[in-house]
Protein backbone atom coordinates (compact mmCIF):
# COMPACT_ATOMS: atom_id res chain seq x y z
CA UNK A 1 0.00 0.00 0.00
CA UNK A 2 2.83 2.57 1.09
CA UNK A 3 4.32 1.51 -2.94
CA UNK A 4 1.40 2.13 -4.32
CA UNK A 5 1.18 6.02 -2.52
CA UNK A 6 4.74 6.47 -2.93
CA UNK A 7 4.22 5.84 -6.66
CA UNK A 8 1.17 7.82 -7.56
CA UNK A 9 3.13 11.06 -5.76
CA UNK A 10 6.62 10.51 -7.72
CA UNK A 11 4.26 10.33 -11.01
CA UNK A 12 2.28 13.57 -9.64
CA UNK A 13 5.69 15.34 -9.14
CA UNK A 14 6.98 14.26 -12.28
CA UNK A 15 4.12 15.17 -14.64
CA UNK A 16 4.27 18.76 -12.87
CA UNK A 17 7.75 18.85 -13.18
CA UNK A 18 7.17 18.22 -17.01
CA UNK A 19 4.50 20.89 -17.72
CA UNK A 20 6.54 23.40 -15.18
CA UNK A 21 9.13 23.13 -17.89
CA UNK A 22 6.91 23.74 -20.88
CA UNK A 23 5.86 26.99 -19.96
CA UNK A 24 7.03 29.38 -22.47
CA UNK A 25 8.69 32.99 -21.42
CA UNK A 26 5.73 34.99 -22.42
CA UNK A 27 3.23 32.55 -19.92
CA UNK A 28 6.03 32.95 -17.37
CA UNK A 29 6.23 36.48 -17.67
CA UNK A 30 2.37 36.58 -17.64
CA UNK A 31 1.94 34.70 -14.25
CA UNK A 32 4.50 36.74 -12.39
CA UNK A 33 2.35 39.46 -13.47
CA UNK A 34 -0.65 38.13 -12.12
CA UNK A 35 1.10 37.07 -9.07
CA UNK A 36 2.21 40.60 -8.25
CA UNK A 37 -0.89 42.31 -8.79
CA UNK A 38 -2.43 39.89 -6.31
CA UNK A 39 -0.16 41.36 -3.70
CA UNK A 40 -2.11 44.50 -3.25
CA UNK A 41 1.22 46.43 -2.08
CA UNK A 42 1.57 49.48 -3.69
CA UNK A 43 4.18 52.20 -3.82
CA UNK A 44 4.74 55.48 -5.33
CA UNK A 45 7.85 55.51 -8.01
CA UNK A 46 8.98 57.21 -11.06
CA UNK A 47 9.03 56.12 -14.78
CA UNK A 48 12.53 57.11 -15.90
CA UNK A 49 12.24 55.89 -19.66
CA UNK A 50 9.54 53.99 -21.42
CA UNK A 51 9.80 52.52 -24.79
CA UNK A 52 7.58 49.78 -26.88
CA UNK A 53 9.40 46.48 -25.28
CA UNK A 54 10.46 47.87 -21.94
CA UNK A 55 9.36 50.66 -19.22
CA UNK A 56 12.19 51.86 -16.72
CA UNK A 57 11.15 53.09 -13.37
CA UNK A 58 12.68 53.36 -10.01
CA UNK A 59 10.56 53.28 -6.51
CA UNK A 60 11.92 53.36 -2.90
CA UNK A 61 10.65 51.15 -0.17
CA UNK A 62 11.24 51.58 3.49
CA UNK A 63 14.69 53.50 2.63
CA UNK A 64 15.83 50.96 -0.10
CA UNK A 65 15.93 52.34 -3.74
CA UNK A 66 14.84 50.22 -6.54
CA UNK A 67 15.61 50.17 -10.10
CA UNK A 68 13.67 47.82 -12.02
CA UNK A 69 12.30 47.35 -15.95
CA UNK A 70 9.11 45.65 -17.10
CA UNK A 71 8.71 44.19 -20.45
CA UNK A 72 5.70 45.16 -21.64
CA UNK A 73 5.95 43.77 -25.58
CA UNK A 74 3.32 41.07 -25.13
CA UNK A 75 0.73 43.97 -23.19
CA UNK A 76 1.60 46.61 -25.75
CA UNK A 77 -1.78 47.25 -26.84
CA UNK A 78 -2.49 48.45 -22.91
CA UNK A 79 0.24 51.22 -23.47
CA UNK A 80 -0.29 54.53 -25.41
CA UNK A 81 0.55 55.08 -29.10
CA UNK A 82 3.29 56.83 -27.66
CA UNK A 83 4.98 55.54 -24.79
CA UNK A 84 7.58 58.46 -24.08
CA UNK A 85 4.08 60.35 -22.18
CA UNK A 86 3.80 57.69 -19.72
CA UNK A 87 7.32 59.59 -18.03
CA UNK A 88 6.88 60.60 -14.54
CA UNK A 89 4.45 59.34 -11.57
CA UNK A 90 3.93 55.58 -11.56
CA UNK A 91 1.87 53.24 -9.18
CA UNK A 92 3.88 50.03 -8.17
CA UNK A 93 2.77 46.64 -6.49
CA UNK A 94 5.68 44.75 -5.57
CA UNK A 95 5.61 41.24 -3.94
CA UNK A 96 6.03 41.85 0.06
CA UNK A 97 7.98 39.06 0.41
CA UNK A 98 10.43 40.01 -2.60
CA UNK A 99 10.11 43.88 -3.08
CA UNK A 100 12.10 44.00 -5.94
CA UNK A 101 9.70 41.92 -7.89
CA UNK A 102 7.37 44.72 -9.26
CA UNK A 103 5.11 45.76 -12.27
CA UNK A 104 3.77 48.76 -13.22
CA UNK A 105 1.10 47.38 -15.08
CA UNK A 106 -0.91 44.22 -16.05
CA UNK A 107 -3.94 42.68 -17.75
CA UNK A 108 -6.05 43.95 -14.62
CA UNK A 109 -3.86 46.83 -13.10
CA UNK A 110 -2.26 49.67 -13.78
CA UNK A 111 -0.03 52.25 -12.23
CA UNK A 112 0.29 54.28 -15.33
CA UNK A 113 -0.72 57.79 -15.88
CA UNK A 114 -0.49 59.14 -19.06
CA UNK A 115 -0.04 62.49 -20.48
CA UNK A 116 -2.39 63.61 -22.72
CA UNK A 117 -1.92 66.18 -25.66
CA UNK A 118 -4.84 69.04 -26.81
CA UNK A 119 -5.99 68.37 -29.46
CA UNK A 120 -4.61 71.11 -31.30
CA UNK A 121 -0.96 69.89 -30.95
CA UNK A 122 -2.11 66.84 -33.12
CA UNK A 123 -1.21 66.99 -36.72
CA UNK A 124 -2.74 64.72 -39.41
Amino acid sequence: MIGLVATAVLVALAVYVIFQRRLTPVEKERRRRVFVNRSRRTVEGVISEAGEDLIHYQYELRGVMYFASQDVSAIRTLLPLFPDRLIGAVGVKYDPRNPANSIVICEDWSGLTVKRESQDAIVE
